[in-house]
């Protein structure tokens, strides 16, 4: 199938009593049985679903579409992004476990991976995957994971997948790619080798700014490992919010081939304009259908941020990103807000940084209410 029909259909039709043309919305905490034999029976894998929070078919069917999508074998949902992070991590790491990930991720996997992964007695090692004999450099012996992006929040730069995969080969390691930004409309790692694909599938997967869910897609062996832990920790996403992410990725090629064809037409206009230092945006991208629908641009040291902010009328000020609408966030105040100040500093993102998540309106509006907000800035 094509990828805009693989995203409506699946190989086969699920067997249900009353053919619905959607799938129903399960919930419900959970299922009932007829015996206490047929209870044993999901025990020894002869049964589907017994407690939501193991299992349920709105669940089940968004990890299926999201593995679909990304050629994987299997695919697990769970409450966030960072939730299907942390099992992807644990699926493959443990107490006295090293992972090494990029320095330019998205400040809540940076907090997760320093923070708190590190009280679980995995080893951490944060370098610059933009040099990858740093990255080579920085393998040990209990070396597990090589994590990075795709493409990196917030300063857009295109991973070299397959140098992360070839080293990871070379060293039998593992490796987790975020894929949000980029979405397996522009990009589908587990294609160039990568063992598990990540996404908050809040953002272009959902892509209505309506739910928050997170998706990790790999090998039926790694993905079967990272259920137990979606299951065992409890962070397992409702049947609700599976069934509203699942309905919204219906639309994903739609929505990122008009985003993207936005994003490309903002950031070729305000590499010209006065008023910005510099404009982030992956040109060069080679994926399938475009560049993306994120541009991160920096405003000139002289321009005021908070006038900025404050004159970009229609324009949503939202700590997020995706979603139909256009919107702008501040990552020193948002997503990087824990990030210390010289890792920040290092990697260029400052108080002028702004990230712009592009929508479907029309790009001529777009580019006339970004360039009146950075006018009032400079005029302030």
């Amino acid at each position: 199938m094509k990828f805009e029909t693989a995203l409506l259909h699946g190989d086969k039709k699920e067997k249900r009593t009353i053919q619905s043309k959607t799938t129903p919305i399960y919930q419900t905490s959970a299922f009932t049985f007829k015996s206490l034999e047929e209870l044993e029976g999901f025990y020894s894998g002869n049964g589907n679903y017994l407690y939501t929070r193991s299992g349920n078919p709105n669940t089940d069917e968004l990890g299926e579409v999201v593995a679909r999508l990304e050629g994987a074998e299997a695919g697990v949902a769970a409450a966030s992004g960072l939730g299907a992070i942390m099992v992807g991590i644990l699926a493959v790491a443990k107490n006295g476990d090293h992972i090494i990930a990029t320095d330019d991720v998205y400040g809540g996997s940076f907090h997760l991976i320093v923070e708190e992964l590190t009280q679980f007695g995995i080893d951490v090692t944060i370098v610059p995957f933009s040099d990858m004999t740093q990255v080579e450099a920085a393998i040990k012996e209990n070396t597990k994971l090589l994590y990075t992006e795709s493409i990196t929040n917030p300063l857009l730069r295109v991973e070299d997948l397959k140098a992360v995969v070839s080293l990871a080969k070379k060293y039998n390691l593992k490796t987790l790619i975020d894929n949000t930004f980029a979405s397996p409309f522009h990009c589908q790692p587990i294609e160039l080798g990568v063992d598990m694909v990540v996404h908050s599938a809040t953002k272009y997967i959902g892509g209505h700014s309506d739910v928050t869910a997170g998706v990790i897609v790999g090998s039926k062996e790694l993905i079967e490992i990272a259920s137990a832990k979606v299951v065992n920790l409890g962070v397992n996403l409702s049947p609700f919010e599976a069934w509203l992410t699942a309905r919204g990725a219906k639309t994903l090629a739609l929505r990122m081939r008009e985003q993207s064809y936005n994003a490309k037409k903002v950031a070729e206009a305000l590499l010209k304009h006065k008023g910005i230092e510099k404009v982030y945006y992956p040109f060069e991208q080679n994926g399938a259908h475009g560049y993306g629908a994120m541009v991160t641009i920096e405003l000139k040291q002289l321009a005021d941020v908070s006038t900025f902010f404050r004159s970009l009328g229609w324009i949503k000020i939202v700590p997020t990103l995706a979603g139909v609408e256009s919107s702008v966030s501040h990552p020193m105040t948002t997503s990087h807000r824990a990030v210390p100040e010289e890792t920040c500093k290092a990697l260029g993102i400052n108080e002028h940084l702004i990230r712009i998540s592009i929508g479907i309106e029309h790009y001529e509006d777009i580019i006339a209410q970004i360039s009146l907000a950075i006018k009032q800035a400079m005029n302030k």
